[in-house]
């Protein structure tokens, strides 16, 4: 199934990190301290053809958390856990005795129970997991809309909830059905922060087990909200971001072989826009400046 392309999710996710701070896990049935922040998910390549996480979070106590979700369990599905847990150690780990990282398998609706460690005599892997078949999506969903109808506000709990609810249900028409009404749902938030947290969160927590043409149809729908602009403007930002990074690296491919000419320092500083210290760099990877 097609997901979700990288340039949107990657503006999915901003709009996911601004509202993520302070929520917790305890809505799908996990301990955890609460979220400080929404990780990037680009993280260093170890399988050419590896999927990405799908999030990584940073928890208020420092650590680490890697979340993924799982429509079936596959026991060599562990495999590629160990491939997430040696990308984010690549990056984030410094040599820090403190350092700590979980990992958090999140089953949708059509899993009930699955093992939870790998054992070898090398390396051993525990998921913490959560299966939200154990929650009644459909009794969950008419609870907030009662609680909406007797103007009581969502709490953090109740937003956690309407993003997974979807998954909640076994079989693919179910979780559209579901995705259906929490869209309809959360449209009618007052709030506009609770309004995108729901509406971002459930398309990037639902993608990769819903139809395209499905996702197609809401992601149409959230276009004509207020967040469709904010998701624009910053699809806008992105562009010009990565045309911005790619002015800079000809630039520095030019400076390169400018100075492997032999070509003097300050002329190529005035010719390809580069700063002095930008210069000593590609000279010298190793120099700080």
């Amino acid at each position: 199934m097609e997901g979700i392309a990288y340039q949107n999710k990657d503006i999915l996710f901003k709009l996911l990190g601004q509202t993520y701070r302070e929520k917790s896990f305890a809505a799908y049935g996990i301990e955890l301290p609460r979220i400080r922040a929404l990780l990037p998910t680009e993280l260093p390549e170890i399988s050419a053809g590896e999927k990405s996480v799908d999030n990584l979070f940073l928890l208020e106590d420092g650590t680490y958390a890697i979340v993924d979700y799982e429509s079936v369990y596959k026991r060599v599905s562990k495999i590629k856990y160990v491939h997430y847990i040696a990308r984010v150690l690549e990056r984030y780990y410094k040599g820090d005795r403190t350092f700590n990282l979980r990992l958090i398998v999140i089953y949708t609706g059509d899993v009930d129970h699955a093992e939870p460690d790998l054992r070898t005599a090398c390396l051993t892997l525990h998921a913490e997991q959560a299966f939200l078949a154990h929650i009644d999506g459909r009794a969950a969903l008419g609870e907030i809309r009662e609680k909406l109808r007797e103007g009581r506000e969502l709490d953090n709990d109740d937003l956690m909830k309407l993003v997974i609810l979807p998954l909640t249900v076994p079989g693919t028409e179910g979780k559209q059905e579901m995705l259906e009404a929490v869209v309809d749902l959360a449209e009618g938030l007052a709030d506009e922060e609770q309004r995108i947290f729901v509406l971002s969160g459930v398309v990037v927590a639902s993608d990769k087990f819903i139809q395209r043409e499905t996702m197609e149809r809401i992601r149409r729908r959230i276009h004509m909200t207020q967040i469709g602009q904010m998701y624009e403007e910053e699809k806008i930002e992105y562009g010009n971001q990565r045309a911005k990074e790619a002015t800079q690296e000809v630039s520095r491919d030019m400076a390169r072989a400018m100075l492997d000419e032999g070509i003097d320092p300050a002329k190529v500083v005035r010719i390809t826009g580069l700063t002095e210290e930008e210069l000593l760099r590609l000279r010298d990877p190793a120099v700080t400046v």
